[in-house]
């Protein structure tokens, strides 16, 4: 990374980054991590209802995609135990709350390609 005239490198948790798109990537990247966020910005959500959300992203998938978001301290998986059955709810962290404005930058953007590039068409 430069940063006037300077090269930069950046350290965290044992790894490596050579500019600050590179880290950011390691949280959000991939096709799922920001459709998780995206979808727990504005409230905390089931596994079920994440599912029915995203009906392309298989189980494991969105088990193990929890799970990193959970580890990078995004996501916090609460656990309620009070009474059968089991319930388990996600929601962003402060810290993951933090990206909502990045991720709303992300689908203004998309959204525009779309209406530029493609066809928005309405299913409901």
């Amino acid at each position: 990374m430069r940063i006037d005239d300077n090269e930069f490198l950046i350290e965290l948790d044992d790894k490596k980054f050579h500019c600050a798109m590179d880290l950011t990537m390691e949280f959000i990247g991939g096709k799922w991590k920001t459709v998780v966020l995206w979808y727990l910005r504005k409230e905390k959500k089931r596994y079920n209802e994440l599912r029915k959300l995203m009906p392309q992203i298989t189980e494991r998938m969105l088990s193990i995609q929890l799970k990193k978001l959970e580890e990078d301290g995004l996501v916090k998986r609460q656990v309620f135990t009070d009474k059968p059955p089991l319930k388990v709810e996600y929601s962003l962290t402060d810290y993951g709350k933090t990206l909502v404005p990045v991720l709303e930058e992300i689908a203004k953007w998309g959204r525009k390609t779309a209406q530029e590039k493609g066809n928005i068409i309405k299913i409901r």
